[in-house]
């Protein structure tokens, strides 16, 4: 009891020599701020980055396989076999499943990816199943990370125009991309040749990956028309004609057999050999020979040749139009690679700013809303008029965070409000405000600490901001221990009012620092989460800077006001 009450005294007696010297009281003033001012500026300097929420190490990742328009299923299963072949040399892959011509079963990515809606023989999706993430040394997104440069680099180039998208299941919102680029105008054309061009310039961003535009690309047709009048001088049907061209190039089915046991029908299906089904190049000289190889028999037993009958038309395909809103839209896509969004974003945007400067009128959106980032363009030659809106996991973080400083700034003011209505003072309101506030040192810089303990960067997340909300109340409570103690011992024991507040940062100084650590064990658990380590970290270091504050920063404002 002596030693604690020796240990009390030196701490009053320090508090109190603060107090007593305008210097010291300066001095600690002058850091303290200087602190809040060195934790903001971690922010723009980017010594701290802020993001929605982290990667999060799953089981099983997505890889995305989009070939160009007019693609064979060949060169689809060409490509695909390339990534199996890269994928089967990492130890940690338990197994593959790849879905040629359409989607796996939905997952959670799949669902807000689109996967589910794509049927065609230009896409591929293949699911790679890891071991255990708890037994596994490398996380799921470190490992996607370093493969993405392998596979691109050498399944990319088997087929010109192939993007090959790594997609891990995604750790919080339901975003189609991390970055999604909205392009708006009344032209599909023109807005695709924008939106080619806002995809070279997110190709060419630092952090940013997996850039792909959502568009149909055109590309070479040929239409097969059965010509009536010579058909029917032939002596053949249209339907004859149509019947050899589908099973020229699909099969279909000729005949049915009964089954007895089953009480059903079952179709006979005749196809042609892959070989014969399918040509080497789209072109329409192969596809004339392909056709001149089949005939067919007229009623008077001769053999007509098919190329004679059907006329063969070469045509540029026509693109699919993408609306949203009743306004003509393509989408350009974009992950991050290990990066906050925040970053690569703002780069992009300048640098579109800069480069289309040259053939358009570049408008920035006026005033601070949810669509601050869009750009309006208005080509300087024609006149005409485009939208790039920024959208995806951007608008999420912009609205999370607008929505989450909203509701501190309302914790704020009903805080403000009980506190004026308890004292009947706006100082002391204002003081316990002040002191709750500044835990945001610790917020911030716990998260530059933490960097340091972790392979990857430690984001300021979602959850970091609820932490710092959850501290006010905490640190509130600090302030108010000492505010009121110091209050009794003013009026009830006749004590100076310096060396009153003095004693009470001694007396109170131990309850604040117990329930500190406290908290600080409990949030020890949420520290190592990959998710909610944001919340641990500020919970943790603002409980820190919230004890350092209150002991030291607050009974220097008490003495300065006559409220007390």
């Amino acid at each position: 009891m002596a030693h604690n009450n020796h240990e009390g005294k030196k701490f009053e007696n320090f508090i109190f020599g603060i107090l007593n010297t305008p210097f010291k009281s300066i001095l600690v003033m002058l850091l303290i701020f200087a602190a809040l001012a060195g934790a903001i500026m971690m922010l723009p300097t980017k010594l701290v980055l802020a993001k929605m929420l982290p990667g999060k190490s799953t089981n099983t990742f997505t890889i995305y396989i989009d070939m160009p328009k007019g693609s064979s299923i060949n060169q689809t299963t060409a490509v695909s076999e390339c990534v199996t072949k890269i994928m089967k040399e990492e130890k940690e892959v338990n197994d593959m499943q790849v879905f040629l011509g359409q989607g796996s079963p939905l997952d959670y990515a799949g669902l807000v990816k689109g996967s589910g809606m794509k049927m065609s023989v230009e896409f591929a999706e293949i699911v790679v199943n890891l071991s255990d993430k708890n037994t596994r040394d490398e996380k799921s997104f470190k490992m996607v990370q370093r493969l993405r440069p392998t596979i691109k680099d050498t399944c990319q180039a088997i087929v010109k125009g192939t993007v090959i998208k790594m997609i891990e299941m995604p750790a919080g919102p339901p975003t189609l991309a991390s970055i999604v680029l909205e392009v708006y105008g009344k032209s599909n054309r023109q807005t695709i040749m924008l939106a080619a061009e806002v995809a070279d310039i997110l190709q060419s961003t630092d952090g940013l990956v997996d850039v792909d535009v959502m568009a149909d690309e055109r590309h070479t047709e040929y239409t097969l028309n059965p010509i009536e009048v010579k058909a029917t001088q032939s002596g053949l049907s249209i339907k004859q004609v149509n019947e050899i061209l589908y099973l020229a190039f699909e099969g279909m089915g000729v005949a049915v057999k009964n089954t007895i046991d089953l009480n059903d029908q079952i179709s006979i299906f005749v196809a042609l050999s892959e070989a014969s089904q399918t040509i080497e190049t789209n072109t329409l000289a192969l596809l004339t020979n392909k056709l001149s190889q089949l005939s067919l028999m007229n009623q008077k037993g001769m053999m007509i040749p098919l190329t004679e009958i059907v006329e063969i038309k070469e045509e540029l395909s026509v693109p699919m139009i993408y609306h949203k809103d009743l306004k003509t839209m393509v989408n350009v896509v974009a992950e991050t690679d290990m990066v906050s969004q925040v970053y690569p974003l703002l780069d992009s945007r300048e640098k579109m700013i800069k480069q289309f400067s040259n053939r358009y009128e570049v408008t920035k959106e006026p005033g601070i809303n949810t669509y601050m980032f869009d750009l309006h363009l208005k080509d300087k030659t024609t006149g005409e008029k485009f939208l790039l809106r920024f959208d995806g996991e951007m608008k999420v973080t912009l609205d999370t965070f607008r929505d989450l400083g909203g509701a501190f700034i309302a914790a704020l003011v009903l805080i403000f409000l009980l506190l004026v209505v308890y004292y009947k003072s706006f100082a002391l309101s204002g003081i316990v405000l002040g002191g709750s506030f500044l835990s945001i040192i610790g917020v911030i810089a716990g998260h530059w600490v933490a960097n340091f303990f972790t392979d990857e960067t430690f984001f300021l997340t979602a959850t970091s901001l609820i932490g710092f909300i959850a501290l006010m109340g905490i640190s509130s409570r600090n302030s108010l221990l000492l505010i009121d103690f110091a209050q009794g011992l003013i009026k009830e024991k006749g004590m100076e009012k310096r060396r009153a507040i003095a004693v009470a940062s001694a007396t109170r100084a131990k309850p604040i620092m117990l329930t500190a650590i406290a908290i600080i064990l409990g949030s020890a658990l949420l520290a190592s989460d990959p998710v909610f380590g944001g919340l641990g970290v500020a919970l943790i270091s603002g409980t820190v800077a919230a004890v350092i504050i209150s002991l030291l920063f607050v009974p220097i404002l008490l003495n300065k006001t006559k409220a007390i």
